[in-house]
């Protein structure tokens, strides 16, 4: 698929909390071809700290805006500088980059699972989905209710689930102790999940003795995006792959978890 380097224009920012925060970025010519799980990488220039490109999930696209949205969270001071950009500045990115997830058989039962800022590339996965099926489940984990977010536009795209640590919103505990894990999970066709590895490798092995089929999105530290700085590799049964290039979507099945 082919990679484009645009200067895209910020059409909007949209502060979401006081963690999260979302970017319209506008392309001044029709938007290539994206699918759902791939990611963009940005050239962070307002600041002189950071030196290389930041990843971020690809959180939606509107072709006839020509206009893709990423969700990011202000943990550092690569996205605590993307922060501070304003409406008509320009961003420096390279998408779409990385593979994607497999679609599901038409009408197959289908589960969403995503934790913290790995709620990001659900939104679109599931917009991509609602042609094909449309029995989207979409389980949404944080540690604080005040972290569960979007949930209105996640429930107009798939039946939203949600966990909280402290149990403030949805029910308590991890994405994993849900009551669709312990009482429907074997009616679901594929799972897709996106979030801290610690939640995707226990997702991976309800998924398996479930045996369900289950795709996760990686997030290892990534520099390059293109398989060259080999920072994001990861070990599979077929040896080590680069997250940015052969990923970031794998089936379970393939990763020595």
């Amino acid at each position: 698929m082919n990679k484009t380097v645009q200067r895209l224009v910020v059409e909007k920012k949209e502060i979401v909390n006081k963690d999260n925060f979302i970017l319209s970025l506008k392309s001044p010519v029709p938007l290539v071809e994206v699918q759902a799980g791939q990611f963009l990488s940005i050239n962070v220039e307002k600041s002189k700290d950071v030196f290389l490109r930041r990843p971020f999930s690809i959180h939606d696209v509107n072709y006839g805006n020509n206009t893709l949205d990423v969700l990011i969270k202000s943990v550092g001071p690569g996205s605590a500088a993307l922060k501070e950009v304003e409406v008509g500045d320009l961003v420096d990115t390279i998408f779409p980059l990385g593979n994607s997830f497999t679609m599901p058989n038409k009408g197959e039962k289908v589960l969403l699972v995503g934790g913290g800022v790995g709620i990001a590339p659900m939104l679109y996965l599931a917009k991509v989905l609602q042609p094909i099926t449309s029995d989207i489940n979409i389980l949404l984990g944080s540690r604080k209710g005040e972290d569960q977010i979007l949930l209105d536009r996640y429930a107009e795209v798939g039946n939203v689930l949600t966990t909280t640590e402290d149990g403030m919103v949805g029910e308590k505990g991890y994405v994993t102790d849900h009551s669709f894990m312990k009482e429907r999970l074997q009616d679901v066709g594929r799972i897709y999940c996106c979030g801290p590895e610690p939640m995707m490798k226990s997702i991976a092995k309800l998924a398996e003795e479930k045996q369900v089929y289950c795709e996760v999105s990686l997030e290892n530290m990534m520099g390059c995006g293109f398989g060259v700085c080999l920072c994001c590799v990861t070990d599979t049964h077929e040896g080590h792959k680069c997250v940015c290039s052969d990923g970031p979507i794998f089936n379970i099945a393939d990763l020595k978890w």
